[in-house]
């Protein structure tokens, strides 16, 4: 099942996510990030790293809508960080407002944290642990049985507060569909693995709950919903619970209240911080390890609701929040509850988890990840220019930590040759400078100041600029550029095809292109000198090609009126001889015949 993945349209090839990505979960294909399931612990630090906001959760509300549609009874475990999530420092508004969605009933998960802290409480006093490391954090879990599966001895058996407050929820209303209520992506996936919790809602999927049904938190906790409810604001039967410090750092320490003092405590959030706890775990000894996913707790959990208000003060501020909350109860009395809840109060006292099962099983998860040969390495690494060791930056632009890192994955199909970005570049740039210095045009580009940026031999040849190194300067400086100024005074580019260059005597084709959001133009001149000349050498043959043939006009048109003139005289004379030598016959026929 897809619990997160990225939004293609918004996701722009940046690596940040895999930069940031603990356990490196992510993969690249066609240029698109996506989750490896497998791989991810949830622990949502891509989707609050990701500069554009790609991240894709799997929503259940439509679950949780066919749920409270369905007629059954559904109930809420919200998770205490609600107090900093939505800014209200009293759960009877939140149940008040969640149950006008639908549901039956709704309790803080603080209720299972309790039943887990005393479960911690009993695995310590059996002083069978070398070091203890807590499982209230699924994404922790996660990791542990993936990438350490050696530290799972130390891994507390025993449900988080999620499950254990699903298992207790279960045994007082077994009919009971349940919906967690939290900031945590990692506990939809756990949900789904528990067979407890029927479906997960994010804070804020609940936020947007509300907002579609018109439900406002600041209406409901007006001064007359507090007088109905009384100072208390709780059911009857609610009382101080110290696991409401969960959500913070150290929250679950201070849930305790005596703890056995054989254990050194300490809190370590933040997946690095866990990793590198986690690295030198066996030689540890005698340490208790609240270990959590997020820094600064579940108060600063990915999904965690966002809005001006939240966001003042960050993380400190939820922290103050959730023990203000939690300390407010010293001073409440029960009160009378105005809501019927028929029976669905919490239980009271640790009395109240007897009988229930609280202990989990955490296996190891083996990750399926081959691993290649040095061969195979070192054909990688090739590919991208890493012929030799002092060639391996290992500047992590792509995401990975070291060249060597990003090739195992490349081999696993994880990640591409091209995500090597000081690779491409120089690639970008060695086929930039061949293509343009090996053209048989003359190419120039200009900046919006008109200095050169970029000019090859070609260029130099045509325009006759003879500074060493043309580069930098101005390029009025250089050769004539008016059609330059023309071209980015009028904002389109030029083309003319038969240009004198003065400076070289030489003809161009010229072609000027404005590259409007670099801020950039350049010119492409083809050097059409040779063409020039010979149509200037064909138009002289042309020309004195016509010259002789109207000479020679002339000279036929002569000769053909001689021969004309001959041809008549030499016709009159063989004329006048016939007639004479008819007559002549004529007389001498006359002659006879007399």
């Amino acid at each position: 099942m897809e619990y997160l993945d990225f939004k293609p349209a918004r996701c722009k090839d940046c690596f940040k996510c895999l930069r940031e990505c603990p356990v490196k979960a992510i993969k690249f294909e066609n240029r698109q990030a996506h989750i490896v399931e497998e791989r991810c612990i949830l622990c949502g630090t891509c989707t609050n790293a990701c500069p554009q906001n790609a991240k894709k959760v799997n929503s259940e509300l439509a679950k949780v809508e066919a749920i409270l549609a369905g007629g059954g009874q559904a109930l809420a475990s919200v998770a205490p960080s609600f107090a900093s999530g939505f800014g209200v420092q009293s759960f009877s508004i939140m149940r008040l407002a969640i149950t006008k969605l639908g549901f039956a009933y709704a309790e803080e998960t603080a209720v299972g944290a309790e039943a887990v802290s005393a479960a911690y409480v009993r695995l310590l006093e059996a002083h069978t642990y070398k070091n203890f490391i807590t499982s209230a954090c699924p994404a922790i879990n996660r990791m542990i049985q993936v990438y350490y599966p050696g530290a799972l001895k130390y891994l507390a058996p025993t449900d988080s507060p999620m499950t254990a407050h699903g298992k207790l929820l279960k045994e007082r209303f077994p009919n009971a569909k349940i919906v967690f209520i939290g900031p945590c992506i990692a506990k939809k996936r756990e949900a789904a693995e528990s067979g407890i919790i029927d479906a997960v809602l994010t804070f804020e999927e609940l936020g947007r709950l509300f907002a579609s049904r018109n439900i406002a938190l600041e209406q409901i906790a007006d001064i007359d919903t507090i007088a109905a409810v009384g100072n208390a604001g709780d059911v009857a039967g609610e009382a101080a619970n110290r696991a409401r410090y969960y959500p913070i750092s150290r929250g679950i320490i201070k849930s305790f209240i005596n703890p056995p003092d054989d254990y050194e405590y300490v809190a370590v959030d933040g997946v690095k911080r866990c990793f590198e706890t986690l690295e030198g775990i066996e030689t540890y000894s005698g340490l208790f390890i609240e270990m959590n996913c997020c820094e600064y707790g579940c108060v600063n959990g990915p999904c965690i609701l966002k809005t001006p208000e939240t966001r003042t003060g960050g993380a400190i501020r939820a922290n103050k929040e959730i023990r203000d909350y939690v300390n407010s109860y010293a001073n409440r009395t029960a009160a009378k509850p105005v809501v019927e809840t028929r029976n669905m109060a919490p239980p009271a006292g640790a009395s109240a988890f007897a009988g229930v099962d609280l202990s989990m099983k955490h296996p190891p998860l083996p990750l399926l990840f081959a691993a290649p040969s040095e061969r195979d390495i070192q054909f990688i690494l090739a590919k991208s220019g890493k012929v030799n060791p002092e060639d391996e930056l290992n500047c992590g632009a792509c995401g990975y930590s070291t060249c060597r890192e990003k090739a195992l994955s490349v081999f696993n199909g994880l990640a591409d040759i091209e995500m090597c970005i000081p690779y491409m570049r120089t690639r970008a740039e060695s086929m930039s400078y061949e293509i343009i210095q090996n053209s048989p045009n003359g190419v120039i580009v200009l900046d919006s100041d008109y200095k050169i940026l970029e000019l090859n031999n070609a260029a130099r040849r045509i325009l006759g600029i003879t500074a060493a190194s043309a580069k930098g300067l101005n390029a009025f400086d250089c050769f004539n550029c008016n059609e330059y100024l023309i071209a980015f005074n009028e904002g389109k580019s030029i083309h003319k095809k038969n240009v004198f260059i003065g400076e070289t005597g030489k003809y161009a084709e010229m072609s000027i292109i404005l590259l409007h959001d670099h801020k950039i133009m350049f010119g492409v001149y083809k050097d059409i000198s040779d063409k020039v000349e010979f149509e200037k050498k064909l138009d002289e043959v042309k020309n004195e090609t016509l010259n002789t043939t109207d000479g020679v006009i002339k000279k036929q048109m002569r000769v053909a009126q001689e021969i004309a003139s001959l041809l008549g005289e030499t016709t009159a004379e063989t004329k006048v001889a016939l007639l004479k030598l008819k007559k002549t016959l004529r007389r001498e026929h006359e002659t006879e015949d007399g």
